[in-house]
This record gives C-alpha cells, sequence and structure tokens, in this order.
C-alpha cells in the first residue's frame, strides 16, 4: 500500500511542497474589497467614467484613460479638452513612468492625426509637455521631447516669427508656446560664465578671464525660454533637448533672425564641455544649414565642421564626418576639393586605427561620399577610395587572432567588423555607379563574389536584398553575376532566399532577356542551372517550418511561363503543384500552389498536356477521397475562373463542380453554395442554357433534400442573390460592357496559344522534311561525287573554280525562299490595312477574314509574351496556317449557333466572332 501511494501520489513531503507554492497564487486573486474598489458605474459616460478614474481610480485605469485619449477626443472634442485633459495634468504631477510614456504617446498620435486645430493643440497639450520635460527618468523626459520636436514641426512659420521691432509681437499659436514655456519656470538668459571645451586648448585658459556666453536682452520671444535651457547652469540633459529643439527651429525663423539669435546659441554649444553636447549640436547643423543657405552655410556651418572634425572625441569627429557627406549637395565644387575631400581622406585613413565603430559609420556613408564627391575626385582619388571600399569588404574575413587573449574582445570585434561588411554591402549598387557599369567586371567583381559568398548570413542577405538593383545597374552585363545568383537562390539560410524572393521575377526577367539589351548574345545562358536551383529552392523552403516563405515562392513561381518554356514548366514543376496541393498541410501555401498551377496551365501551349493537367485536376482533387482536396479542387475553380475565359471554365470545369453539391461532406457542400452566384456570373445565353437548368435543377434540390442546418441557410441566401442576377447574353449589352471586353481577351488569347500550337507542329514537320531532304541531297551528291572522281583527272579540277559552286546555289535559293516569306509576310499586312477596324476594336467580318487575321496575331502574341522561344514561321507554314485558322472560325461560329464544339480543337468555348487586339497582353500574366 505504501508502494502504491508513493508511486502514484509521490511522497508526502513532495505534497506539502506543492501547497506551499499554490498559497502564493490563490493570494494573487483579487479579494472583494479590490473588486469594489475596481468597479465602476456602468450609467457613467465615457467623459464621466474618464474623469472619476483620473480622480479616485487606481494606476493601471488612469493609465488607460490615459491610452484611450485619442479615441475620447474623436468622439467627443470639446467635452474632452475641458473635463478630462486637465484632470490628466494634475496626475501626471505623481504618475508613474508608464502613465508617463503613455501620455507622450497619446498626445503624440492626437497631432499626428489632427484631432484637434494646431491652436486648440498648443493651448491644451503644450503646457504639458513641456512641464514634463525636466522628468527625473531619461526615458521619460525622450518621450516627452519627441512630442514637442513633433510640435514644433508641424508649427507653421507665420505662427512663430516675430516682429523686427522686438516688440515681442508673435502668432496667435505661438502665444500659448511662449507662455507654457514660462509657466515651466523657464525664465530669459542672463549672463552665465561658460568654459570653452576641454582638449588642447584647455590649459591656456587656466587662470585667465573666461568668455561668457552672449547675453541677449530685450522683450522676451519664443527663444529666450530656449536659450535660457542652453546655459551651462543647466543639466546635460537640458542641454541635449536644447540642441535638438534649435534643429526643428532653423526651418521656422527668417534668415536675419537666425543669424541674430540661432546662430550664436549654435558656436556657443559646439564649444560646450560635455562631449555628448557637441556631438548633438553637430548632428543639427546638417538642419541648421538648410534653413541658412549655402552662403551662411560656407561661412558659418563649415568652418564648425571641419572644427568638429579634429575633436579629441571619437563620437564628435564622427558627428563631423556624417554631417559634411549630408551637406555635400550644398557646398560648391571648391569647397569639395579645397576642404572637404582632404578631410575625408585623412578621416578614412585614420579611421582603422581609431574606435572599430568609425569604420561601421563609414562604411554606411561611403557610398553616399563617393556618389556626392564623384565629379571632383582625379583618378589617383578615385582609385583611392574605390581600393578603399574593396579593404572594407572583406575586413575581418583573414584577420589573426593570435594577438588577442581576450575571447570576448574577439567576437565583438567581429561584430563590429561584420556590421561593416553589411554595410558595405548595402552600399554596392552606390559603388557601380561610382565605377560604371562597364567596369563592373574590372574593378568590382571580386568584392561582388566575396560579398555574395559571405560567411555571415547578414552579408548575404544584404545582397540578396539588393540583387536587383545591382542587375537594373548592370544592363546588358547582367550575364556576369547570374552564377552569383543561382549561388543565392541555394543559399543555406532560408532568409536570404527570402529576401531574394521580393524582386525575383523581375530578376529573372532580366537575366533571361540578357538586361536592357534583347538582342544580347548572353540570353537564357543561366537557363540550364537556374531550373535546378528553382527546384532546390522549393524543395527546401518546403521541407522547413517557415511556410510563408514556401508560400512566398511558389506565388514568385507564377513568373516562370515569361521566364522558361512550357515544356520545361510541365515536366519540372507542374508535378510538384500537384504534390503540395495533396499533400501539404498549409493552407496558404496549397492556394498559393493551386494560384501557380492554374496560370502554368494559362499559358501552357501544347493541347494534349493541357487535357492532361485538366484530367489530373478533376480526378484527384475534384473526385479525390480526401474531402480536403476536393475542397482545394473549389480554390482551383475560382483560379481558373479569376484567369480563364467564361467558355474554358464552362467546358472543362462547371459539370464537375457542380457534382459536388452531392458530396457527402457538409463542408463542401457550403463552399460550393458560396460559389453558386460566381457559377452563374460564368454563364452565357443562349450557348449555356442547359447549363443553366443544371445549375437551376442543384439548387432545387439542395433546398429540397439539404439535411445541415448550416447549408441550408446558406442555400436559402444564396438563392435570393441568384435571383436578382442578371446572366450576360451573346448579343452585345451595354451595362456588361468592361467584363465582356475582358472575356473576349482572354478567350481571344486561348485561341492564339492553339494557333501557336499548330504553327510549332507545322515548323517541325517542314523542318523534318527539310532535314530528310537534306540527308538524302547528301547521300546523293556523295554517290555522285565517288562516280565522278573515278573517271575525271585531276588536272581538270582546277578548271571548276570559276563556275557557282553548291554552296553558293544554296545561298541563292535561300534569298529566294527568304523573299518569298517575306512577301507572304507583307500580303499578309497588305490585308491587315484592308480592315482597320479589325484592329482597333470593331466587329470583325466572321469566317475568311477572321482565319486570315489569326495567324499573324498568334505569331505576334507568341513572340510578346514568350520572348524565350525564338519563333519565326516560315512561308510555307503560312498556307498551313490559313487552314487551320478556318477550322477554327468554323469551330467558333459552330458555337454560336448552338451546336457542340469539335473536341479536336483544344480552345475554349468560342463567342461570336470578336475583334482582334494585341494591347496588354502582358497585363494578364
Amino acid at each position: 500500500m505504501d508502494f502504491a501511494q508513493n508511486s502514484l501520489f509521490g511522497y508526502i513531503e513532495d505534497l506539502h511542497e506543492l501547497a506551499i507554492i499554490e498559497r502564493p497564487v490563490r493570494r494573487s486573486l483579487k479579494t472583494p474589497e479590490e473588486i469594489e474598489r475596481l468597479t465602476v458605474d456602468e450609467e457613467l459616460n465615457d467623459i464621466e467614467r474618464a474623469v472619476y478614474l483620473l480622480s479616485s481610480g487606481q494606476d493601471v485605469q488612469g493609465t488607460s484613460v490615459v491610452a484611450n485619449l485619442p479615441v475620447l477626443i474623436r468622439q467627443n472634442p470639446v467635452e474632452t479638452i475641458r473635463r478630462v485633459v486637465p484632470k490628466i495634468r494634475e496626475v501626471l504631477h505623481v504618475a508613474g513612468v508608464e502613465m508617463q510614456i503613455t501620455a507622450a504617446y497619446s498626445f503624440l498620435t492626437i497631432l499626428q492625426e489632427e484631432l484637434v486645430s494646431i491652436h486648440s493643440y498648443c493651448h491644451s497639450f503644450l503646457q504639458i509637455i513641456l512641464q514634463n520635460l525636466e522628468h527625473r527618468d531619461t526615458g521619460v523626459s525622450n518621450a516627452w521631447l519627441e512630442t514637442l520636436l513633433s510640435v514644433i514641426e508641424v508649427l507653421p512659420k507665420e505662427n512663430l516669427r516675430h516682429e523686427d521691432d522686438c516688440t515681442g509681437d508673435v502668432g496667435p499659436a505661438a502665444e500659448p508656446f511662449i507662455a507654457a514655456l514660462q509657466l515651466a519656470g523657464i525664465a530669459p538668459a542672463v549672463a552665465v560664465v561658460l568654459p570653452l571645451r576641454p582638449g588642447t586648448q584647455m590649459h591656456h585658459f587656466r587662470g585667465m578671464p573666461i568668455p561668457r556666453r552672449p547675453q541677449w536682452t530685450g522683450d522676451s520671444n519664443i527663444l529666450n525660454p530656449l536659450i535660457s535651457k542652453a546655459q551651462l547652469s543647466q543639466t546635460v540633459q537640458s542641454r541635449l533637448a536644447s540642441c535638438k529643439i534649435l534643429g526643428k527651429l532653423a526651418n521656422k525663423f527668417e534668415i536675419h533672425v537666425i543669424k541674430r539669435d540661432i546662430l550664436p546659441l549654435v558656436k556657443s554649444l559646439c564649444q560646450d564641455v560635455e562631449y555628448e553636447v557637441r556631438s548633438c549640436m553637430c548632428r543639427q547643423l546638417e538642419y541648421i544649414a538648410q534653413g541658412i543657405g549655402t552662403e551662411l552655410t560656407k561661412t558659418v556651418v563649415l568652418p564648425e565642421l571641419v572644427e568638429l572634425a579634429r575633436d579629441e572625441n571619437n563620437n564628435v569627429r564622427l558627428a563631423s564626418f556624417e554631417s559634411l557627406v549630408n551637406l555635400l549637395t550644398m557646398l560648391d565644387p571648391d569647397d569639395r576639393i579645397q576642404i572637404v575631400l582632404p578631410l575625408v581622406k585623412s578621416f578614412c585613413e585614420k579611421s582603422f586605427k581609431a574606435d572599430e565603430s568609425v569604420l561601421a559609420s563609414l562604411s554606411l556613408h561611403l557610398g553616399k561620399l563617393c556618389h556626392g564627391l564623384q565629379g571632383v575626385f582625379t583618378q589617383d582619388q578615385h582609385l583611392w577610395f574605390l581600393e578603399f571600399y574593396k579593404k572594407l569588404c572583406r575586413l575581418g574575413l583573414h584577420q589573426e587572432n593570435g594577438h588577442n587573449d581576450n575571447q570576448l574582445q574577439t567576437i565583438e570585434l567581429e561584430k563590429k567588423y561584420l556590421l561593416v561588411r553589411k554595410n558595405c554591402a548595402y552600399n554596392f549598387p552606390a559603388m557601380i555607379i561610382f565605377v560604371g557599369s562597364k567596369n563592373f567586371h574590372l574593378e568590382l567583381f571580386s568584392s561582388f563574389f566575396c560579398l555574395c559568398h559571405d560567411p555571415e548570413v547578414p552579408v548575404r542577405l544584404t545582397m540578396a536584398t539588393g540583387f536587383y538593383e545591382v542587375a537594373k545597374l548592370l544592363s546588358s552585363n547582367i550575364y556576369i553575376i547570374h552564377k552569383e545568383l543561382i549561388t543565392l537562390m541555394q543559399d543555406e539560410s532560408l532568409e536570404v532566399l527570402d529576401a531574394l524572393l521580393d524582386h525575383c521575377p523581375e530578376t529573372l526577367e532580366l537575366m533571361t532577356t540578357g538586361g536592357e539589351n534583347p538582342g544580347s548574345e548572353t540570353k537564357l545562358v543561366m537557363i540550364p542551372d537556374l531550373i535546378p536551383a528553382l527546384i532546390a529552392a522549393e524543395q527546401k523552403s518546403s521541407a522547413s517550418l517557415k511556410w510563408r516563405t514556401h508560400e512566398k515562392l511558389l506565388q514568385k513561381y507564377a513568373c516562370l511561363p515569361r521566364i522558361i518554356s512550357s515544356d520545361q514548366i510541365y515536366y519540372r514543376f507542374l508535378q510538384r503543384m500537384f504534390a503540395i496541393l495533396m499533400s501539404n498541410n498549409v493552407l496558404p501555401v496549397q492556394k498559393a500552389a493551386a494560384r501557380t498551377l492554374c496560370i502554368f496551365l494559362r499559358y501552357n501551349r501544347k493541347q494534349e498536356q493541357r487535357y492532361e493537367i485538366i484530367q489530373k485536376m478533376i480526378e484527384q482533387l475534384g473526385q479525390g477521397k480526401s474531402y480536403w482536396n476536393r475542397l482545394r479542387f473549389l480554390d482551383t475553380c475560382e483560379y481558373i475562373m479569376e484567369l480563364f475565359s467564361k467558355s474554358f471554365f464552362c467546358k472543362y470545369f462547371f459539370l464537375s463542380v457542380l457534382d459536388l453539391t452531392n458530396d457527402p461532406v457538409a463542408n463542401v457542400r457550403m463552399k460550393i453554395c458560396y460559389m453558386l452566384p460566381k457559377l452563374k456570373s460564368t454563364l452565357k445565353l443562349p450557348t449555356d442554357k442547359v447549363l443553366l437548368q443544371q445549375l437551376e435543377l442543384c439548387v432545387r434540390k439542395l433546398l429540397c433534400q439539404e439535411k445541415d442546418k448550416d447549408v441550408l441557410s446558406i442555400v436559402k441566401r444564396t438563392v435570393l442573390e441568384l435571383d436578382r442576377m442578371e446572366i450576360s447574353m451573346e448579343a452585345f449589352q451595354k451595362r456588361y460592357y468592361e467584363k465582356d471586353m475582358l472575356d473576349q481577351e482572354k478567350e481571344r488569347e486561348e485561341h492564339l496559344l492553339l494557333e501557336m500550337e499548330q504553327i510549332e507542329k507545322e515548323k517541325q514537320q517542314n523542318e523534318a522534311k527539310t532535314t530528310e531532304k537534306n540527308f538524302e541531297k547528301k547521300r546523293r551528291d556523295s554517290k555522285t561525287g565517288s562516280a565522278l572522281t573515278k573517271n575525271i583527272p585531276t588536272s581538270i579540277t582546277g578548271s571548276t573554280a570559276n563556275s557557282p559552286s553548291g554552296k553558293e546555289v544554296k545561298k541563292t535559293k535561300l534569298v529566294r525562299s527568304r523573299s518569298f516569306s517575306h512577301h507572304a509576310i507583307n500580303s499578309k499586312h497588305g490585308t491587315l490595312e484592308k480592315y482597320p477596324n479589325k484592329l482597333s476594336g470593331g466587329n470583325s467580318v466572321p469566317g475568311v477574314g477572321k482565319a486570315a487575321l489569326l495567324p499573324y496575331v498568334a505569331v505576334q502574341y507568341l513572340e510578346d509574351y514568350f520572348p524565350n522561344d525564338t519563333f519565326k514561321p516560315r512561308s510555307t507554314s503560312v498556307t498551313g496556317n490559313l487552314s487551320f485558322s478556318s477550322s477554327s472560325a468554323i469551330a467558333s461560329s459552330s458555337r454560336i449557333t448552338g451546336n457542340s464544339v469539335d473536341q479536336k480543337t483544344n480552345g475554349s468555348k468560342d463567342s461570336q466572332p470578336r475583334k482582334i487586339s494585341l494591347k496588354n497582353r502582358k497585363s494578364n500574366t
């Protein structure tokens, strides 16, 4: 018995421990008294409830009210500002960090969404912002500072402008700003002693009179409170806030005001004793330069930046470098050559000896720097910066760590070097512009190869993100990097593949068309390596747990009909799409595979292959044993209705979908009921009258025999929608003009695919006949030649040199053949010119006219959508095309009269003869 108790329930001591653990959990539950204190009267409206919670509620309730403040203002702005905002001001004096940060975020939301006017905002909220700007917690203070900076940014210039006579007149929106500053205890400036920044010059001022900051007198205006906050007597946090505020105010005043009041303060902050203040003010100089213009920038800002670039602190020098890079566009060429370029070059040379964080910032801004100074570089300087970039691309890859015994320092150093190489990968497109696409192979390809094969994932990820930009810049030289595309596509990290997929269709199209030069000899150079890489990428993403990457990949593979041939898609990708539909457990992945499969079917050019794909869809999905497969069949049919013409869907899938109304699973029948309006919209009368009767019969059967309550309710709602629907007629109807035109365009393209298939077959037959004739001719010539060589003396062979050779005879025949082909095509163009209305959208003439037009349109569509399949029909195939087109026209006319369509033609059901248009073939992809 003791053994049973011990084995089932454990020892008594363990039970005691469990009881001890449970006690704090029970104590954490709210007592009735606490619940009573948290309970609020339900009869109170939102405003009264907010005031009550701010007055007597707990902190968590007050924080909730502050977070909900934008919603209250949307509902009732007047009462919220009158009653709730004053309560928030009172509570924030004693509020905690969480409520303070929440209030700053809510105030910023109100400003960004413009829930109140700027004048009302300054009058109601600005005082609260300034009162809490000096909070002892740094995070809270920074949150309020960001809100204040946003207020200054949206404040109109005229509301901050004061008069030249210094009377203190300000705009109406600035009055509450000044009043708020005064209420916050910020007084105008007084004479305050300021020591210069420490460093090499510090010892010269010991024991000597110390310069003072400039004094400002006169009436108080909006700048005076700000000046007081920038004095040395204030805290470092206050002076840092002043630097950021000055950067925002630089664009809000006239030039003379900035020159008189702001620039002296800027200079004094650039000479502050704390390096944090000097660095912060240095980063604001670019914004101040934008406000004062190029002349003052050259005389005031640039000297300050040059001086700060020689500062003893790395952070200050780094801030100066970044500001110089951002101001390159505002400097004239002389300043760039004489001042900026030597300074930047010296900074780059010293960067390897300084802190590694300097290298990280330098590598991040190097692309912008080279682009901004490109016009002033000499050849040697150009080569120097290029070699410097190449050195950064390999930084840390071959470092010897034997000199460093501290493993932690080595890890930190490797992280910094990783960041440098990542920044180099980010700047690679800018460096291609720097050297030019023609010099890419000689100058930058080695660095490109190194970054694409970097051992660290973030570097390769950055290269994959910018690969499309690199491909666009290389243009016709894009073939150089096709192996690196294959490498990134087969990368061991799925993050790299995911980044590459963002612009995968555009990149692949550039690759396979040779960039901007369609006639390039490098076209299709990467196709043999591309298909295995695409297959491997799909298999790898499928085997992982990152189904979103797999879904994106399947969506992007819809571009493959423009990249590779339909045979390659059929033999290498279609079976995989079926396998995903049948076996994958993630619904978004299955739907992505279904849509891509429909696109593959849409642009397949083989009649037998299309029939086989359709048959597989119906048998394996629509008639599958698993109800899950039957649901995916319905999803696939929705994509077919979207991508194909109505006649195509009605011919191959309509009855198969209706058969599922008898499905034993209620979920399948329910999905069918939701699809009934779409099914009815695919019908056209009078051609599809039989299908409409079948649809009505299925609906009646569902209404009479359906036992599932949910399905029956959906059927009843759907019947009302079906009764309101109108079916489009074969005759022209203005109300359905746009939809009918789109459907006609889809149907026309489907017929063109049939024409392409027939033309290709005739082309192959002609090539086979030509090859056979050439073989027979060579065999006869060989026999004749052997007989002649036995009878003709060798001395006579030299006399036949002037006679036309066999090659020349063949060349003459080829020229005649080409001229005949050209004549046939020209005659076809003449036929088109006789009927301009057919190409411009008018009604086509049934019978022979359409038959004469379709082959030419088929060739154009083939060359337009399938650029990779070189297709030029010969003159011998033109007559065959005409006969096939006439049969196609007969088939289409038989559909109009209601006769059954011939199963041998793989076209969808054709409606009345319609106009031929070649516009926007690519838009349907």
